[in-house]
């Protein structure tokens, strides 16, 4: 086995068992990213929510994969329901957004950056406060009971001194501070914008405490029943890359980095490797005709008739033999009809041929070079 190979198989088994004793001794991670992803199961993913979502709506709720620019265009639909949960909404969107709201609709945006020109035609304004243990509430007095302890990692935004027409549903409250609003309704031509800042809240984490379900409901609760669109994805965060997939996999992305590592040090080893110079090996030439040419030469110097007609008669003989599988020990008058027949030659120039091959089979016989010509001929005829 070649040396660089042997190398290469024992640098990628000590590779594999590494990777295998990472694996074994690996501890499960808990994911505590905001991601804030429908299909994640971490504690700020919307697992729970998006599997909760439609008996929240009534069976109302309609999922739209692309962005309301796209989603509407250039129309106004019917009345109905915008629920709009993304970290960040472009502006295009929030133009399109309030196109439906002033004609009817009603939007809910749950979200940690609202869109300047929202910001400016609703007129309110986000402020940052540092707490870490916050309670969310609704002012409504029949919800106020029902309230949502933040005790991880909170958003700590709120809306700071909202205009005068913006009506506070909600508010957090934590013992060092002033209850402060983070759940507006704000009038926007013939519908209202319903605008909340802690979108943990709707989180796994938060979903699956006993009792926090109720604050969800309640906040919800405000949108008219009819059919709701959920903008679940926004187009300037989605990924188009192919490897989306294989990254979002442990198992898979292990495999792809071991793929790309293995590709390098391939590549680093093999860096200075450069190209033999291949000889040029010319094909042996076929000299047959010349050596032929140079035999037959000879025997016309010797004059050795007789060897050249033995010679040809034995090669015919043995061509006889093989190809036409007629035995050639007696060349008597059997063998010359059979001959005949066989090659399909007038039986006279076989007769003819037979005596020649004879003579040249006897050592004593005197033989002319008329004689060689007219047998090789008459023999070359037979096995054409």
């Amino acid at each position: 086995m070649n040396k660089t190979f042997r190398l290469y198989g024992i640098i990628f088994i000590i590779t594999l068992v590494l990777l295998a004793l990472l694996q074994l001794n690996k501890r499960e991670v808990t994911d505590w990213r905001k991601n804030y992803d429908v299909q994640q199961k971490s504690p700020f993913g919307m697992y729970v929510f998006n599997n909760e979502a439609d008996a929240l709506f009534s069976k109302k709720l309609v999922r739209v994969q692309n962005s309301p620019y796209k989603y509407y265009g250039d129309s106004i639909h019917g009345v109905h329901n915008i629920f709009v949960f993304q970290k960040r909404i472009d502006q295009e969107s929030a133009k399109k957004i309030m196109n439906q709201v002033y004609n009817g609709s009603d939007a809910m945006i749950v979200s940690t950056v609202f869109p300047e020109l929202l910001a400016d035609t609703l007129k309110f304004r986000t402020g940052e406060y540092v707490e870490l243990l916050d309670r969310l509430k609704l002012t409504d007095r029949k919800f106020n009971s029902d309230s949502l302890l933040l005790d991880k990692r909170p958003s700590n935004l709120v809306f700071d001194s909202p205009d005068k027409k913006s009506e506070i549903l909600g508010f957090v409250e934590s013992d060092e501070m002033m209850p402060s609003a983070n759940f507006i309704k704000v009038k926007w031509g013939r519908g209202h914008f319903y605008l909340h800042s802690e979108p943990l809240a709707f989180t796994n984490y938060y979903l699956l405490k006993p009792g926090s379900e109720a604050y969800v409901q309640h906040v919800f609760s405000y949108l008219p029943d009819r059919e709701t669109l959920w903008f679940t994805k926004a187009t300037s965060e989605s990924s188009s890359s192919p490897l989306r997939f294989i990254l979002s996999q442990p198992t898979l992305k292990y495999a792809w980095w071991l793929f790309l590592g293995s590709l390098a040090m391939f590549v680093i080893f093999n860096v200075k490797r450069r190209q033999r110079v291949i000889p040029v090996i010319h094909p042996l030439q076929n000299k047959s005709v010349e050596f032929v040419k140079s035999i037959g030469n000879l025997y016309l110097q010797e004059g050795d008739f007789h060897d050249m007609m033995a010679k040809k008669a034995q090669y015919f003989l043995n061509k006889v033999r093989t190809d036409l599988l007629l035995d050639t020990k007696v060349l008597d008058e059997h063998f010359t009809k059979k001959l005949s027949l066989k090659t399909g030659n007038d039986l006279t120039e076989v007769e003819e041929a037979v005596v020649l091959i004879s003579k040249a089979q006897d050592p004593s016989a005197n033989v002319t070079k008329e004689e060689l010509i007219r047998m090789n001929s008459l023999l070359d005829n037979l096995l054409r």
